[in-house]
């Protein structure tokens, strides 16, 4: 094989595998948002009763996606790699063009929510790999080992284990990197806002007429009006060009008693909204924190208030069973679900801007909050920024060092 051949094969082999790492990196940190797509697969395929596994099974697919990219990129164990990565490749171009024909689910979530592709451009994106997989996987033969047998399957074992890792260590946290609209600092009333110069949703109105017992539709340019012997039956309004759709557009707080207050709350010098998709998983240990924070913020004046999916009948019950000291108000659940990657997460708006996030696992104590609320927080996110970054530091070290030892084991060049 000539050097030009070489060459092409493999800045191939290199593209594959930082957009297999950069997809599978971009899950692993957010475990529940993989759950969540997963499980709108169930769902539309009718197996839904595989709901609980899908948090596995996400974490798991995570894993394998960023092993093939590391393997890609280092050149290790690249026979099976090659295999794998066919195998991976034919599956999802199926099951994407599967997608772009019956659109089940709007976006296959490939990227997780850092890049949002159609399901027409997620098939064509696949089959671009495809073909680039096709020309890896012609040449596995050729491939020569890097280092022992064992060594590289150790190589192997650790990538899998490590994005395990990462995924569990998100779930229990809040992902490192968040894509979502309601990400740290977001003003969410600007957000929610649509430019007076935006391009608006465009209808078409379709009108259904009847003659001699059989029905016709008429576009309300060529209908039948001076034919007396058409009946009018119903009319329907079709989406012909789709306008502006701000990021947050989804987002309301329903009081049980006092209806929609979003802007009050959106309004609040400061307000806690403790995030409760499904009330129904959650017990007392989960909220005792919450109270506190509760009792905190009413004392001060602020808002805390509780957003559920639940039904409001359920969360008065809720609320009186566990003697909260708070209420809880009704949010759409995928919003829910966005706002906090957590079953019970608390986020903390300042004039509705978003200043803090936590999940379950770290709602600070009451005591955390200073009597500026605002530099308090700013203070507690300083330093998860600096815990974020010094393991960032000691997994790029791990990582380095790993690269290092593998470089030094090297028996002979590729090819």
């Amino acid at each position: 094989m000539n050097k030009i051949t070489r060459t092409g094969v493999t800045i191939c082999r290199l593209l594959v595998g930082v957009i297999f790492v950069f997809s599978g990196f971009v899950k692993a940190i957010d475990p529940l948002g993989s759950t969540y797509k997963i499980v709108d697969y169930f769902d539309a395929f009718g197996v839904g009763f595989l709901e609980p596994m899908a948090l596995y099974a996400g974490a798991l697919q995570n894993a394998v996606e960023l092993a093939i990219g590391l393997c890609l990129i280092i050149g290790v164990r690249m026979k099976i790699t090659a295999w794998a990565l066919m195998l991976f490749m034919l599956f999802y171009t199926v099951l994407t063009f599967f997608l772009a024909i019956f659109n089940p689910v709007s976006d296959c979530g490939c990227f997780g929510d850092a890049i949002k592709l159609t399901n027409w451009e997620t098939f064509f994106k696949n089959l671009i790999l495809l073909a680039l997989t096709l020309i890896i996987f012609s040449v596995r033969n050729k491939y020569r080992r890097l280092a022992g047998a064992a060594q590289e399957w150790l190589y192997v074992l650790l990538f899998i284990v490590g994005s395990l890792a990462l995924s569990l260590h998100c779930y229990k946290h809040l992902p490192p990197l968040d894509f979502m609209e309601y990400h740290v600092g977001q003003h969410l009333p600007t957000a929610m806002s649509v430019p007076d110069d935006a391009p608006r949703d465009e209808y078409s109105t379709v009108l259904i007429y009847a003659k001699d017992g059989k029905e016709q539709e008429f576009s309300e340019t060529d209908f039948p009006w001076q034919d007396t012997t058409w009946v009018f039956v119903d009319s329907r309004s079709e989406l012909v060009k789709k306008g502006y759709t701000p990021p947050v557009h989804n987002f309301s707080i329903v009081h049980h008693l006092n209806g929609d207050i979003t802007d009050e709350v959106l309004a609040a010098e400061y307000a806690f909204l403790l995030v409760a998709p499904k009330l129904e998983k959650l017990n007392q240990p989960d909220l005792e924190a919450s109270k506190n924070i509760a009792a905190l913020a009413k004392e001060r004046g602020y808002t805390f208030l509780g957003l559920t999916a639940s039904t409001q009948g359920y969360a008065g019950e809720f609320c009186s069973n566990h003697m909260l000291n708070f209420e809880f108000c009704s949010t759409d659940e995928t919003t829910l679900k966005s706002m906090v990657r957590s079953n019970l997460g608390l986020m903390l708006l300042h004039r509705g801007i978003v200043v803090g996030k936590w999940s379950n696992f770290d709602i600070p104590s009451a005591e955390a909050f200073g009597e500026n609320l605002l530099a308090s927080n700013l203070n507690m996110l300083r330093l998860s920024g600096e815990n974020a970054a010094t393991n960032a530091f000691i997994c790029a070290g791990i990582a380095v060092l790993l690269l290092l030892l593998l470089g030094c084991r090297r028996k002979t060049a590729k090819w």
